[in-house]
């Protein structure tokens, strides 16, 4: 009866940890990986030149005035934000706002405008030439432009997934990482380099998350934790009844 009961034990710690031995494997390297790195470094900012800022002489029209300019060719039913931002040392407003009626218990989808600050004037989503500007303004100096590309579509697995769509994916070679400008908000919005996507790669194994990455609440990172618990007691209930130190105390 013992020996059947300890064959049992054993069978079942050795399918759990055939079951789920890759997945243990995973999870050690994944996380050997994520001790080891810098999280400043991983999200580039070795690669990123200090921020540049507005002056406080800057000379402003009221908001309200490119908001009325906005209106002549926009239907607006209510201002989210505007924000005073920078582009290229000049001063923009990022105007954030409702166009439409939304029925009750339906999400508003937030429209944007950008307005030069200085006159007022409504201005055009930001053209090749200015995504090129703007993202040598964020990395280190010398670094030489290889690709640009307009993004207007990413899936869960795309390294700028869940961020501002059209964008300019403007890529460098000396450092090689790629730096992404939001067309309509006119801003930086992440840099991506061969550290970040060896992360991103081993965060997607971490978290079994292997549709969008970043939900560490799916079943099957739930199931697996569940198995790999059973694994380890199994382990520790076969060891207990396998010891002959144990089982001398016991006895005694």
């Amino acid at each position: 009866m013992i020996k059947n009961k300890n064959l049992f034990i054993r069978r079942i710690h050795r399918y759990l940890g055939l079951f789920i031995g890759i997945q243990f494997l995973g999870w050690t390297i994944s996380g050997l990986f994520f001790s080891w790195s810098d999280i400043d470094n991983v999200h580039g900012d070795h690669l990123r030149k200090s921020p540049a800022f507005l002056s406080a002489d800057v000379s402003t029209v009221s908001p309200t005035d490119a908001i009325q300019k906005l209106k002549q060719t926009q239907t607006i039913d209510s201002i989210h934000s505007v924000h005073l931002i920078r582009i290229l040392n000049k001063p923009v407003y990022q105007i954030a706002y409702f166009s439409g009626h939304i029925g009750e218990g339906m999400h508003h989808h937030v429209h944007y405008a950008l307005a030069d600050a200085v006159t007022g004037e409504v201005k055009q989503s930001l053209t090749k030439e200015e995504g090129i500007a703007v993202a040598k303004e964020q990395v280190v100096q010398g670094a030489e432009v290889s690709e640009v590309l307009l993004l207007d579509q990413a899936d869960g697995h795309h390294e700028y997934r869940e961020k501002p769509l059209p964008a300019w994916a403007v890529s460098f070679k000396n450092p090689d990482c790629t730096v992404y400008i939001s067309a309509e908000l006119g801003t930086f919005q992440s840099i991506r380099h061969d550290q970040w996507r060896a992360f991103d790669f081993l965060w997607m194994f971490h978290t079994m998350d292997y549709a969008g990455r970043d939900n560490f609440n799916n079943w099957l990172l739930k199931i697996l934790s569940v198995f790999g618990l059973l694994t380890v007691m199994s382990g520790f209930v076969l060891y207990t009844i396998s010891s002959r130190t144990l089982k001398k105390i016991f006895t005694k």
